[in-house]
């Protein structure tokens, strides 16, 4: 490297020149932009390593568990800097979605030492942790002599940090005294509205400000566009189905899944206010859903979207984000907007899905599997991954800060950023932590599919699915 390129990459790095200004005197100096960017990286992770030994595990193997996601992907390109920086070795596994969860309950549950550290979901660790499974990352993030200095544990979203930690009491709030930090966060989406700007342009449409205008909004489209329904929503018989948009909906509207009464858990599900939510949305799937809704899942609702088949989905804003580009017929026409279902509710409220970190308690390396998780979860491989790959929603306050992740996702994604910015602050999980949240959630999505067919009226299914979760949770002393 020659002395003039450091010399510029110093001076971009303290904040001496911009972006462009960076890349037009490299340019000058003869080396080209994807030259450029590696070696700023580079120095980048140098830098954050000055004062941390990161060699302590040169030489050791670490074998990581993976879900097949744009996050992965941004990990996987900058793996070579990781390695460079602590001499490790990092192999991994990478399974689709569809079977993934299966492969680490099967390892997991059999006390497998063949990974050390792995993908998860927030949900999935109310199992994993009380089971005896996962290391609790308390030991390793208060340690001064485990963590980089620099790590800066909270500049980590305080609403994630809270999400992804319970103490495994079922009922007892997330991030709440006792808790453990059964994983880290790692990359997150929480739920807004995603529509087709010039499908809204020639309707003459305004984005819905909250349900009953969704349900309204949606049924224009259904009935004024050939070709296209009006809303997306998942509708297939899994937990996966209660979680984004519907969740963040309810909660919105002020209510629980469950109460809490003399220290046992019952089921809210059949209040009034969830009966009259219910009932609201029914009828927007009735109305405005695809044909096919009790088959769908995350995937066939952004690929309409993306398609062109639908004119608005209310789920995960980075499945939005994904079909705003790549060879989607629509990228380049998708928008934007924080949604907050009740009419009189002062900002929205969404529930978040949370792909993050964690630790086997089975690894033989685990000093090691600690060393990638700090990196693959710090700020420095987060920016990396803002401003050259699609790893959104970053989770440290810093990364979204950065003016270049800024000036990216505003150029091309318009409303992301706002509608980030609106619906952050109440954006957390909002089911109650218990044990049987797959089995009882999964029973939501079914009683759900029932009440869209018709095959029961919404009060009816409200109270049978009430009757029923409440009998589980006797029988399992919750």
């Amino acid at each position: 490297m020659s002395r003039k390129i450091q010399d510029t990459i110093d001076a971009f790095r303290k904040g001496h020149m911009g972006r462009r200004e960076f890349f037009a005197r490299g340019a000058a100096f003869g080396a080209s932009t994807a030259t450029l960017g590696y070696m700023l990286n580079r120095s980048v992770s140098q830098a954050w390593a000055a004062d941390f030994d990161w060699k302590k595990h040169d030489g050791t193997a670490i074998k990581l568990l993976l879900n097949k996601h744009p996050y992965t992907d941004a990990m996987v390109a900058n793996l070579d800097n990781f390695k460079e920086m602590t001499g490790m070795d990092v192999t991994y596994d990478v399974f689709p979605e569809d079977v993934y969860f299966d492969k680490v309950t099967a390892a997991l549950s059999s006390g497998s030492t063949e990974y050390d550290a792995f993908m998860t979901g927030a949900y999935q660790t109310w199992q994993y942790g009380p089971a005896g499974w996962l290391v609790d990352l308390n030991e390793f993030i208060n340690d001064p002599a485990m963590t980089n200095p620099n790590y800066n544990w909270d500049d980590v979203l305080p609403n994630l940090r809270a999400s992804t930690s319970w103490s495994g009491v079922p009922g007892e709030e997330l991030g709440g005294e006792g808790a453990k930090q059964w994983c880290i966060p790692w990359g997150f989406e929480l739920n807004s509205l995603a529509y087709n700007k010039p499908v809204f342009d020639e309707l003459g449409l305004s984005v819905p400000q909250n349900l009953p205008e969704l349900l309204e909004t949606a049924a224009r489209i259904n009935a004024e566009k050939d070709g296209m329904y009006g809303i997306g929503v998942r509708g297939s018989r899994s937990w996966a189905t209660i979680h984004p948009g519907f969740l963040s909906g309810y909660a919105n509207y002020g209510e629980s899944d469950f109460s809490m009464d003399g220290g046992k858990l019952n089921a809210a599900m059949n209040s009034d206010g969830s009966k009259e939510f219910h009932k609201l949305w029914v009828k927007m799937i009735q109305d405005s859903g695809p044909k096919d809704w009790s088959t769908y899942t995350w995937y066939q609702v952004g690929t309409d979207l993306g398609a062109g088949a639908s004119g608005m989905i209310f789920d995960a804003d980075i499945l939005g984000y994904f079909m705003n580009g790549g060879d989607n017929a629509e990228a380049g026409n998708l928008a934007y907007a924080a949604f907050a279902a009740n009419p009189d509710a002062a900002a929205p409220t969404p529930n978040v899905w949370i792909w993050s970190l964690g630790m086997s308690a089975f690894s033989a390396n685990k000093e090691a599997a600690w060393t990638f998780m700090q990196w693959a979860s710090g700020a420095e491989h987060g920016l990396f991954g803002a401003q050259k790959m699609d790893f959104v929603n970053p989770v440290r306050q810093s990364v979204w800060d950065d003016p270049d992740f800024q000036e990216r996702i505003a150029a091309s994604y318009p409303g992301y950023l706002e509608q980030y910015q609106a619906s952050a602050p109440g954006s957390k999980i909002y089911f109650t932590p218990q044990p049987l949240f797959f089995n009882l959630t999964t029973e939501w999505a079914a009683s759900l599919q029932k009440m869209v067919a018709n095959e029961v009226p919404v009060d009816e299914g409200l109270d049978q699915l009430a009757d029923s979760v409440n009998r589980q949770l006797r029988q399992a002393g919750l």
